[in-house]
């Protein structure tokens, strides 16, 4: 009887844990399929194909796709492709690469909005007839000036009131190229009084005569998103409408779609807070100007936070996960340290990356004692925190190179590095004594004399003695020349904000630095996008872009040392 009564108390802890600990959309869903109100998930992402996405879309997408993937329900790939003056293939082409990569899979369910564009024509032609919706003639300033404010009502447009019979005339007329880009709009009749401006009569079609990347020139009216995205989610059988905050605001207009087309069993918008970076750039209007700027070397500029220059830069789709998972699910409004995605890039690779020997500022080392034209192969561990990724071969020679900054003239209070007089061992290796060094005309060191204990033979002295200083090398007869990128903030901190008084970017135009180095011989047939941590020098990926079968160049991810904390 007490194992039961401990049971049962241990299942309603486990219960009450797991209620706990699900987000405020996960508890609407549950809420949902339990009063019957749908008896299925079906979520999508919906992007404008006018850009590259960014690791703010990278939360949206791992929302839908992982609420999906939870309730076993259908994941649905839908570009809003409603605005063709700004939308472009090569955008539709990375924004698939983008949600590939990530991990989320559409299988069989890739849509556009302009595959419905019939079916919002339809439902603009039924607004009409219920006198939902008339054409309108004022112009843009004008229809902004009726609109109103915040604190007083608009007022009614002059067309407002046109028979249905001359309203569908009209319409038609607009989708037969008969008037001229601004000449007319199809605006909702609801509400100028209303408190929400949204509802103040929304535009749902303006003419464009302009080629659609889909549809070509079929169209030269094109729907509003407000108008477009209800109707989308209503055709797939998008039960859970999930979008970020500012959208709060349109649900009324998005529900007032869905209701007067008479869609049954319409979806449900449920809005969330976007996720913000401290001083990054995530606006597509700033990486745009970036980049036709020359600043970014393109949307995938490893400074930038797009998702493909993330991808670039080295980053794991395992470690984006891992931020949002972090991040959390909010109605609240807050901002990540860029630390904190730097942290979940270093938990991620930390037994998954290979930690190899590269010199980046390489300071040159002769072993007096060492035979002249041998060369050894030393075991060394691929990962020494997972065995399971085995071990390689590294040769070593008489002649090696040092990290610069390993050695120090007049050592400072506890440098246990090299310094004249002093054993250290080289990892994997020796244990060798610094005895003289080579200084040039201006005075700098650029050579060390030093003798090896061939005893030592793996890093390890059979005598027993101790050092305090272990540092890494390569060989100089088998190195390979590379280059390594640093990088820093795209934008530069001033008065604590990325931008001026005027609104526009301070660029920190030393944000990229490249470095020649030398890496051990396993490096010389690295691929695009394959990571290494350097040891002690951080996690670096090979640039898919600028390597070629000759020189790689590295992009260092991260550093070893982080700033980000855990709370406790």
């Amino acid at each position: 009887m007490a194992n039961e009564v401990r049971t049962e108390v241990s299942e309603n802890k486990e219960n009450k844990e797991e209620k706990v600990s699900k987000n405020f959309i996960e508890q609407a869903i549950d809420k949902d399929l339990a009063e019957g109100v749908y008896d299925h998930v079906q979520t999508r992402f919906p992007p404008e194909p006018n850009g590259y996405l960014h690791i703010g879309h990278a939360k949206s997408i791992i929302l839908n796709y992982g609420l999906a993937q939870k309730y076993n329900g259908k994941f649905n790939m839908r570009f809003d492709d409603t605005n063709p003056t700004k939308e472009d293939i090569e955008f539709v082409n990375s924004i698939k690469e983008d949600i590939e990569w990530l991990g989320a899979d559409w299988e069989d369910r890739l849509f556009f909005a302009s595959d419905y564009f019939d079916v919002m024509y339809e439902c603009a032609v039924k607004l009409i007839k219920k006198g939902k919706a008339y054409v309108c003639d004022l112009t843009a300033d004008q229809i902004r000036e009726y609109r109103g404010t915040l604190k007083e009502p608009g007022k009614n447009s002059p067309y407002r009131d046109r028979s249905v019979e001359e309203n569908l005339e009209l319409f038609e007329a607009m989708k037969d190229g008969k008037f001229a880009d601004g000449e007319k709009v199809l605006r909702a009749k609801i509400d100028m009084a209303s408190p929400n401006i949204n509802m103040r009569d929304p535009i749902l079609y303006r003419v464009a005569h302009i080629t659609h990347h889909n549809t070509g020139d079929k169209w030269c009216i094109y729907p509003m998103y407000d108008f477009a995205h209800p109707i989308e989610d209503a055709v797939e059988h998008i039960t859970h409408s999930i979008c970020t905050l500012e959208f709060e605001d349109h649900r009324p207009l998005y529900d007032w779609v869905v209701r007067e087309c008479e869609f049954e069993n319409p979806p449900r918008q449920i809005e969330f807070a976007k996720m913000y970076l401290n001083n990054v750039v995530t606006g597509k209007r700033y990486i745009k100007k970036l980049v036709q700027d020359g600043i970014a070397d393109g949307w995938d500029d490893p400074r930038l936070v797009s998702i493909s220059g993330l991808r670039r830069r080295g980053f794991t789709p395992e470690s984006i996960r891992m931020f949002v998972e972090m991040a959390g699910i909010s109605k609240a409004q807050s901002t990540c340290d860029y630390s904190m995605l730097e942290y979940c890039l270093r938990d991620d690779l930390k037994l998954k990356a290979n930690r190899v020997m590269a010199v980046l500022d390489p300071l040159k080392v002769v072993i007096d004692n060492y035979p002249d034209d041998q060369i050894e192969y030393l075991d060394a561990p691929n990962n020494t925190e997972n065995p399971e990724l085995g071990s390689r071969k590294v040769p070593f020679a008489k002649e090696i190179y040092i990290e610069r900054d390993d050695f120090m003239e007049v050592p400072i209070k506890k440098y246990f590095r090299m310094f004249p007089g002093n054993e250290v061992r080289l990892m994997n290796a020796y244990f060798v004594t610094c005895n003289s060094f080579v200084k040039d005309e201006n005075g700098n060191i650029v050579e060390l004399h030093c003798t090896y204990d061939p005893a030592s033979r793996g890093g390890n002295s059979p005598d027993g003695r101790k050092v305090k200083g272990t540092i890494h090398w390569v060989a100089a007869p088998t190195a390979v020349k590379a280059t390594w990128r640093k990088f820093d903030n795209i934008a530069e901190v001033i008065d604590g904000s990325i931008y001026d008084e005027n609104g526009n970017l301070n660029v920190n135009m030393n944000s990229r630095l490249e470095y020649e180095c030398l890496v051990e011989p396993s490096l010389k047939d690295a691929k695009a996008f394959d990571r290494f941590q350097f040891v002690r020098k951080g996690y670096f990926c090979v640039d898919y872009k600028d390597s070629t079968a000759d020189h790689i160049v590295f992009n260092r991810i991260v550093s070893m040392k982080s700033s980000f904390k855990i709370a406790k």
